[in-house]
């Protein structure tokens, strides 16, 4: 599927350790995001503002998110960046990679929780204030099945449009406007992704959510990513023109032209 990685010449070389690379970081960043995101934080707090108190669908709340959204933006733009070098194929390859090392990974954080504590080792975290290791470990680790089911769910799919989309403006724009084809897909993808997650995980889910807090965390999730998406466009361009720098101007316009027509 990708020919350069059998192939001996510099471009060919250097084109599959620009992909090794990327998938790297990309995977570990959906990995990082996926069990840091347990962790609940207060946005205001954190940047020693007054609490918001938005007021959306009958709902009422600040702006509090998972700190996965950390890692999510960067998620997106290599994607895009992916996207641009790569094609269809590498995007989609990389996303399902990526999901079976978030499920194989959950699945071997599960066997960790359920593996017997040693004694000393429980109690080892009081003098930081943890009067139980294995309970905290369980807790941090031990995410709900419907959460993960969601999470995975409504990345692969986020994923799928954002290449859907962003080929379809490519073909419209071709070689111009990479603002718009970057951040238009991401705009779209994430828009589903924000409200599939919360859907799966918290309406279908045990904790059956209201449609109205469905509705609002949603929304107030995606302003957040919508605000991510637009502030990091100029770094698709530094990105870009990094990346054209570091490969030379025949190979970067070869793999553009070949990811374009993919």
């Amino acid at each position: 599927m990708l020919p350069f990685f059998r192939s001996a010449d510099r471009d060919s070389r250097r084109a599959g350790l620009l992909l090794l690379v990327l998938s790297g970081f990309f995977v570990a960043n959906a990995l990082i995001a996926e069990f840091v995101g347990v962790k609940i934080f207060a946005l205001e707090d954190t940047l020693g503002l007054a609490p918001l108190d938005w007021n959306l669908f009958g709902q009422t709340g600040s702006l509090n998110f998972t700190a996965g959204v950390l890692l999510w933006p960067i998620v997106f733009v290599m994607t895009d960046i992916i996207n641009e070098y790569f094609g269809r194929r590498g995007v989609r390859l990389i996303s399902w990679l990526t999901v079976v090392l978030i499920v194989y990974g959950f699945a071997f954080a599960y066997a960790a929780i359920h593996l017997a504590p040693a004694s000393w080792w429980v109690g080892a975290g009081r003098n930081q204030g943890v009067d139980d290791l294995q309970t905290a470990f369980a807790a941090i680790f031990g995410q709900g099945l419907w959460t993960i089911a969601g999470s995975v769910t409504a990345f692969l799919i986020g994923q799928l449009i954002d290449v859907s989309i962003f080929h379809a403006i490519r073909r419209r724009t071709g070689d111009r406007h990479i603002w718009l084809r970057a951040t238009g897909s991401t705009l779209v993808s994430q828009f589903i992704d924000s409200f599939v997650v919360l859907y799966i995980a918290f309406v279908l889910g045990p904790q059956q959510w209201p449609i109205g807090l469905f509705l609002a965390v949603g929304t107030v999730n995606y302003l957040y990513k919508f605000v991510a998406a637009l502030a990091l466009t100029p770094l698709i361009y530094a990105a870009r023109r990094g990346l054209d720098a570091w490969l030379g101007r025949d190979l970067a316009a070869r793999l553009k032209r070949e990811a374009a027509e993919d």
